[in-house]
């Protein structure tokens, strides 16, 4: 059973910066895709960073493109987001996915093991 934990999160000024590190167990860590995700009350889960397995290729959601990074550690498996410049729009739940590239970066899909989440709050 794959198990996915968050850490990290908390709340922080605008501006500020916020690292939120997600630890893998369960499976072969290092031949999936990761991603991140975010959510708010009454709205769809949003994807905001993806990592290929191999590190080498990453996406990022418009909203967060110069601000987020999304790496990955094989060794450790642990995918992290360092997240600077923070903005009061970027509060939310934050999650991790871990499935395929395709599934983690398709809009509609919904990758097959998720964390439990953990709260980002950006104060103005």
């Amino acid at each position: 059973q794959v198990q996915l934990v968050e850490s990290g999160g908390g709340l922080v000024q605008a501006g500020g910066s916020l690292r939120l590190s997600c630890a893998a167990s369960g499976r072969t860590f290092s031949t999936y895709a990761m991603g991140w995700f975010r959510q708010t009350p009454g709205k769809e889960r949003e994807l905001v960073a993806a990592i290929k397995w191999t590190g080498f290729s990453t996406y990022y959601a418009d909203s967060v493109k110069e601000r987020f990074t999304i790496s990955r550690d094989n060794a450790k498996n642990t995918v992290y987001l360092q997240m600077n410049s923070l903005k009061p729009e970027d509060t939310a739940t934050y999650y991790c996915a871990e499935d395929t590239w395709v599934v983690v970066t398709t809009k509609g899909s919904r990758p097959l093991y998720w964390g439990q989440g953990t709260q980002v709050t950006v104060s103005s």
